[in-house]
């Protein structure tokens, strides 16, 4: 088994969970996908708990790496924000999918503890990140003040995408985002 079957199990697992959430994983369906035999998978991934987690910390990394360039290229609050949303926006015209960590998160009683734990740990990336870009504003506000309103604003985002993909129409995405906007959620 190589690398590349390792990322090909990884990417078919993603877009499923994406599609259909955790539970629907199917190593059976994944094997299929990729021309391999259900043992090729579990080969790689003993448990889905440790694909599940697996996934999640890829997902995360990738985050991360967006997140950063976003931040380098920070113009004014504003734009960075617009950005930010359509990482999440772009989820949802690929195929209506969620965001990965996401549509884990709403199952989070069925995870296990590692796939929880590294869920947990895409929302903390997120909230720290913005968390950065609220405090260059200069307002005055505390650090606490100004992590609620980061984590307002990942819970903010995350919901408008669900509810867009339950519509099965990104304008929802677009028109929540531009609510946000004008209630002050967004700069």
């Amino acid at each position: 088994m190589t690398t590349d079957t390792k990322q090909r199990i990884l990417g078919s697992a993603r877009r499923m969970v994406q599609a259909r959430g955790y539970n629907a994983l199917s190593f059976r369906e994944i094997a299929k996908e990729v021309g391999i035999k259900s043992a090729g998978v579990h080969h790689h991934f003993p448990t889905k708990g440790d694909l599940g987690a697996a996934l999640a910390r890829q997902y995360t990394e990738e985050a991360v790496t967006l997140l950063h360039d976003l931040l380098e290229r920070f113009d004014n609050e504003q734009l960075t924000l617009e950005r930010y949303a359509s990482i999440f926006r772009s989820a949802l015209v690929q195929d209506n999918r969620m965001c990965l960590c996401g549509i884990m998160a709403a199952e989070h009683h069925d995870l296990p503890a590692e796939v929880r734990v590294e869920v947990d740990h895409f929302t903390e990336v997120n909230v720290d990140w913005l968390f950065k870009v609220l405090s260059l504003r200069e307002d005055g506000r505390d650090a606490e003040s100004i992590k609620r309103h980061a984590l307002a604003i990942f819970a903010a985002i995350e919901g408008a995408q669900l509810v867009a993909r339950g519509r099965g129409d990104v304008s929802v995405f677009d028109a929540t985002v531009q609510a946000y906007r004008s209630t002050g959620l967004f700069a």
